[in-house]
């Protein structure tokens, strides 16, 4: 509250700086950062060329007190969306402090190259695993980014990786808790964009042609979780781009992630996801095409529709969505100067090329079950 009253627009770059001298992490004696740059996400954007080898990531055995709690969602909430059977998460402190230095020790050094990309049937990549964790209190924040800089003052760790893992934590973590605690309950419901569409039933299920959507959810219906550009960048994306109703979106990260808790889950999908707050947490939406998800995965290459087509029965439904969005909000983000080059995509279209859009995009609502 105090570093949010005294600033007209909040910004998560210059609340980490802050962090990062308040913490001492990553700074030398005069508060400048290590290397000389407060931020490596440029060098955290690599694609993977062939399929990745990541190192197993730590798996818990659920102990007595799981097995009752397991026995009893099977027994009283048949039916929920979901596996149950492959509950393997740290459920104690010190299973928790394992996992943080299996991550340290094995995926670390390759987490920052990699934190953005995507690969079909590897669902958790280098990624530390550490949310749930953190967020039902089993750590501390101090307990995960102490380990990664001692990590890099050692040698073990690349500075790229060490800077991004300790970014979202004490960055982009402890930023969006305060805008939650700050914005009041009011926050939740906001919808700038007034989107109301339904969320299509196979994120409940991933039965979909979509293979990008088919792996994430399938990812978040057998482990309860994805890693954080999955989320943004697909299923998020998605529901974005298609007009879903915010809160179902915020509604469905928080039952069907080990790490959703609201505080957590509105802002990342209220600010950051959706754009529902209208640029309070995000300064422009993090919509894409078909075009990103091909750039940054696999995916596309075995996929029932066609990346390279935008209109017509095998285009590619993010491409579709996409383009309708920004027609839908050409308005209001040719203000926006993050927005306003792609944006001319749309502005060049004449009246009869608007029209089959449009209609191509509310066809698909329609067999989606987002509209109608």
């Amino acid at each position: 509250d105090d570093w949010a009253a005294t600033r007209r627009v909040l910004r998560l770059e210059h609340f980490y700086h802050e962090q990062r001298r308040r913490l001492n992490l990553l700074v030398d004696g005069d508060g400048k950062p290590e290397g000389g740059r407060w931020n490596y996400d440029r060098e955290n954007r690599r694609r993977l060329a062939s399929a990745p080898h990541p190192p197993a990531s730590p798996s818990f055995a659920p102990d007595e007190v799981t097995r009752e709690v397991i026995e009893l969602v099977q027994r009283l909430l048949p039916g929920l969306p979901g596996r149950i059977d492959s509950f393997s998460w740290p459920v104690t402190r010190e299973q928790s402090l394992q996992a943080v230095r299996s991550f340290i020790a094995e995926r670390l050094p390759s987490f920052g190259d990699f934190q953005d990309a995507m690969w079909a049937e590897e669902p958790l990549l280098y990624h530390s695993l550490l949310s749930p964790s953190l967020n039902l209190k089993l750590l501390r924040p101090i307990d995960v980014v102490q380990p990664a800089v001692d990590a890099y003052r050692a040698g073990l760790a690349p500075l790229n990786a060490v800077e991004g893992f300790i970014r979202q934590v004490v960055g982009w973590r402890e930023y969006l808790r305060g805008v939650y605690w700050n914005s009041g309950k009011s926050y939740g419901r906001l919808n700038a964009l007034e989107h109301n569409g339904r969320l299509p039933w196979f994120y409940w299920s991933g039965e979909t042609d979509m293979r990008c959507m088919r792996d994430v959810i399938g990812t978040v219906l057998c482990h309860a979780y994805a890693h954080h550009i999955t989320r943004l960048m697909v299923s998020g994306n998605f529901a974005l781009i298609a007009g879903v109703q915010p809160r179902q979106v915020a509604d469905w990260y928080l039952g069907m992630y080990a790490d959703g808790v609201d505080w957590a889950t509105a802002p990342n999908v209220i600010g950051m996801s959706q754009y529902a707050d209208g640029g309070t947490v995000a300064s422009k939406p993090y919509a894409a095409s078909g075009r990103y998800i091909q750039r940054m995965s696999n995916y596309c290459s075995a996929c029932r529709y066609r990346v390279d087509l935008t209109a017509g029965d095998d285009a590619c439904p993010f491409n579709v969505f996409y383009r309708d969005f920004l027609l839908k909000h050409e308005r209001r983000f040719q203000r926006n100067p993050r927005m306003a080059l792609v944006v001319r995509a749309v502005s060049s279209l004449d009246e009869a090329e608007r029209r089959a859009l449009v209609r191509d995009a509310d066809r698909l609502r329609g067999q989606m079950g987002i509209s109608g």
